[in-house]
């Protein structure tokens, strides 16, 4: 599933290629993902001009000139293009927002588990009443040390199910929880309330370090991620300890590990993490 640094490079390239341009045309190809894609059709689109696009959490809000955006989740397989509507339509292309420049802002999912859909905004810049329940994002201030273990006291779950909380702060799945925990040597089988405040200000300055070097590199692709042109996330490649069990501790050479967590595969090092 896209993490913060895939829907950021998404929101990113998007910004690039939508800003000032007008919708003409809707077409959709397929009745529903997680939710009804048939409404688009009838949601007044055509004409209107796009403003911003930006991201909150894994969501990207492409921002309209009438108050209202579009809302989008790329679920476990959504991958957004803006190409010219004559390159043959995918098998799994759901929706063509024909643009002003003669392009088309096409969506595909595979496994149509994404969202796109239109929502209300507050005011200018504002984000939708549906991400009202999310937590900080991490690479702000708001997130820190501090905040992690006040917000930790007296959990019982693991801690690696506690930074991927949504409520807690944003965008940590499981690639970049299993990396961040590795890298501020603490186990994920950690009961939250038993971390201490330096190891929430490890937890919390591995994060940001990893999840700003992942968006440098374009995010990771691992199973069917790719940015909008079609590029794969070059993270992959540093990955220390996700999806590498049986093998090698890259720093003290013990074997990785491999646990069930809340139905997710995690990874780490029996020796390093604590």
């Amino acid at each position: 599933m896209p993490e913060l640094p895939e829907a950021e490079n998404i929101g990113r390239a998007l910004k690039r290629a939508l800003v000032e341009r007008r919708i003409v045309k809707v077409e959709v190809f397929t009745p529903a993902m997680r939710e009804p894609l048939t409404p688009l059709l009838s949601a007044g689109l055509e004409g209107r001009r796009i403003i911003d696009v930006r991201r909150r959490a894994r969501y990207v809000v492409v921002e309209l000139d009438d108050g209202r955006g579009l809302l989008m989740h790329f679920g476990m397989s959504g991958v957004v293009r803006v190409e010219s509507p004559e390159v043959p339509r995918r098998k799994h292309e759901h929706v063509f927002l024909h643009l002003d420049d003669g392009r088309a802002f096409r969506f595909e999912c595979t496994r149509r588990f994404s969202v796109l859909k239109v929502c209300e905004l507050p005011r200018p810049g504002g984000w939708p009443s549906e991400l009202d329940a999310l937590g900080v994002e991490p690479l702000t201030d708001a997130f820190n040390g501090n905040y992690l273990y006040e917000k930790s006291r007296g959990r019982t779950g693991c801690v690696k199910n506690f930074i991927m909380n949504n409520e807690i702060v944003v965008g940590i799945g499981n690639i970049y929880a299993t990396e961040t925990l590795y890298a501020s040597e603490v186990s994920p089988l950690r009961e939250t309330g038993s971390v201490t405040r330096e190891e929430c200000s490890r937890i919390a300055e591995c994060a940001k370090r990893i999840l700003a070097r992942a968006i440098e590199l374009g995010g990771t692709s691992i199973s069917d991620f790719l940015n909008v042109d079609g590029s794969e996330g070059k993270f992959a490649l540093e990955l220390a300890v996700y999806g590498r069990k049986g093998q090698a501790c890259p720093k003290c050479g013990e074997r990785i590990e491999m646990r069930k967590l809340g139905g997710r595969s995690s990874c780490f090092c029996p020796v390093c993490q604590k």
